[in-house]
């Protein structure tokens, strides 16, 4: 392949090489992932945790399900999927091992060790078997994917008949003033809060930009579809800040 045919794709508001776009990615959540959770409650005040609880109940974990956390980062979803469950068993997977360091870190990974699995891998190849879970979830994650539609391929590919794929991710504000005003912060708070509080202003510019680039709640809806999932819905967080898509493999 020429240089003039390699496809590109964004990363922020870049245009780069698919091939970099991984790497890239790993750089900037291996530099701040010991402030990760941090940043996510100085970013947000402390709302992500609100939209994750909101993901739980719409997902409404079951006692002895199996969890393929996709871009599970320190572990934030599958501590709450197994509490709500009762029982069962998570794997965190990510890109980025630092990040998985510091999710065994916590006090909930020792306390749930004997369910829990610490994987690094590619949501775009997962190193499972077909049919092999009952609910993926992916949490602030699949716009930092080289290429989403086939994350969701993958995650229809390794979940169960009867299987439940649900993504929480930054969105489109419906409202133009108010998607004028969450810029306006989004833009000028952020990356100088990540250079306070992680000592890096470039990887927090990045995450910026790439929640503008990531499509809308209802062009990632058909994206959803795409990849087979049926009974395909999504919920606004936050006026349209955040979003949850649901599908069922069936």
């Amino acid at each position: 392949m020429t240089d003039e045919t390699a496809k590109t794709t964004h990363f922020g508001f870049a245009d780069i090489p698919e091939t970099e776009k991984a790497g890239r990615v790993r750089g900037v959540f291996g530099s701040v992932a010991s402030k990760y959770d941090v940043m996510n409650d100085a970013m947000s005040m402390g709302i992500h945790r609100i939209w994750k609880d909101a993901m739980m109940d719409w997902l409404a974990p079951r006692a002895g399900q199996k969890l393929l956390d996709v871009a599970g980062g320190t572990g934030d979803i599958s501590f709450r999927f197994l509490k709500r469950a009762g029982s069962g068993h998570a794997t965190v997977l990510d890109l980025t091992e630092p990040m998985l360091v510091e999710g065994r870190k916590r006090a909930e990974a020792e306390a749930m060790a004997a369910s829990l699995d610490w994987i690094v891998g590619d949501a775009m190849a997962l190193p499972f078997e077909d049919n092999t879970f009952d609910v993926y979830t992916i949490s602030f994650g699949i716009r930092n994917v080289t290429r989403p539609q086939e994350a969701l391929n993958e995650a229809y590919r390794v979940l169960k008949p009867g299987g439940r794929l649900m993504v929480l991710e930054f969105s489109q504000i419906p409202n133009p003033a108010m998607q004028w005003a969450y810029d306006r912060y989004s833009f000028n708070v952020i990356p100088a809060m990540g250079q306070v509080i992680a000592n890096d202003r470039e990887s927090y510019q990045y995450l910026v930009e790439s929640i503008r680039k990531f499509p809308d709640q209802e062009t990632f809806l058909g994206m959803v579809r795409s990849a087979g999932f049926e009974q395909a819905k999504y919920r606004n967080l936050t006026l349209g800040v955040a979003c949850l898509h649901s599908g069922w493999k069936l």
